[in-house]
């Protein structure tokens, strides 16, 4: 199923990716919140009818949430298809500071694992998508497991998804990059120092100022606030890539060309000819972009999702 193209004034990657960031998708969620096993919370947000059999759970990504558009736009899409859908919400990102000295990140699918295993039960079919942070969350969520996910789960699709996250790191550092990487910069400096607050004397504040490149902020702060020794220990927990070799559904990954954060090194082609993955790259779409001119609601990622569900069987 080829994407067709973006609509003609989205003319490169970069409005490809901010234009559909705008699109206003309501939906009336039901958030319900869980503990995990370390002593901490996560919200998840629900469109469920206690009819429905299949359920939807969508990952968002790095300092997104549930009423971002294009995890509002999957949710709706699929509720009004007879599936329940689940958006949950990372550590920190719903709205309300988490408890535990870790926030979240690329590799912490034990989470997600939390939320599967809290709402499986109810299901006989569960599909896992997750976009960007949230697609490469979802695709070690289901290698790492190695058969041993509930049986409910039959596929994984991850969108604009960085399994060689190293190489997303590196080009936060391209000069046409500077918007997302200062987005990305001040909201989570923000988290710094309200973690600092929380518990005192935890990190050096004072790196803050002196963070030059997204691998400064990864040494100094998203490494050992997951307890790794260094950047490069900490992406390789964290790139999907590592893992995806052991899936035992089928999965789907769809990376732009045009993805300015997202280069085609992020792609793990060496893993092209497992027989339960499936890599795409269209040469548009912008990260987690993929509009469509003929509809200004739904992306292409809706559509590609629910076809690579409805075809590809184990």
């Amino acid at each position: 199923m080829k994407y067709p193209g973006p609509p003609r004034h989205q003319f490169n990657g970069h409005l490809q990716t901010i234009l559909p960031a705008f699109r206003k998708i309501v939906v009336d969620y039901v958030r319900e919140r869980i503990a995990t096993p370390d002593g901490d919370f996560l919200d998840l947000d629900w469109l469920r009818k206690p009819e429905h059999r299949r359920l939807v759970i969508l990952s968002h990504g790095l300092e997104g949430n549930s009423s971002r558009p294009y995890i509002t736009a999957p949710a709706r899409y699929f509720f009004e298809r007879d599936w329940d859908a689940l958006a949950w919400n990372c550590r920190s990102c719903s709205g309300e500071m988490n408890l535990t000295q870790k926030l979240y990140s690329h590799g912490q699918s034990e989470d997600l694992a939390t939320v599967v295993n809290h709402a499986a039960g109810d299901y006989e079919q569960i599909i896992l998508i997750g976009y960007s942070m949230g697609g490469n969350l979802t695709l070690k969520y289901l290698g790492t497991m190695a058969g041993k996910q509930p049986a409910a789960i039959s596929h994984g699709i991850a969108f604009s998804s960085p399994c060689h996250i190293q190489h997303s790191v590196a080009a936060l550092e391209y000069p046409g990059n500077w918007l997302y990487k200062r987005k990305f910069f001040r909201s989570l400096s923000a988290k710094m120092r309200a973690k600092e607050a929380q518990f005192p004397g935890l990190m050096d504040l004072s790196k803050l100022d002196q963070v030059k490149s997204w691998r400064d902020f990864d040494a100094w702060f998203s490494a050992p606030l997951n307890g790794f020794s260094g950047p490069d220990e900490f992406y390789r927990y964290a790139s999907a890539a590592n893992f995806m070799g052991e899936t035992k559904v089928p999965v789907l990954l769809v990376n732009a060309l045009n993805d300015p954060i997202i280069p085609r090194a992020c792609t793990p082609h060496e893993l092209k000819n497992y027989r339960m993955i499936t890599i795409e790259e269209p040469r548009r779409g912008g990260h987690v972009g993929f509009h469509l001119r003929r509809n200004k609601l739904w992306s292409w990622m809706e559509e590609r999702a629910e076809r690579f569900v409805f075809e590809r069987t184990v």
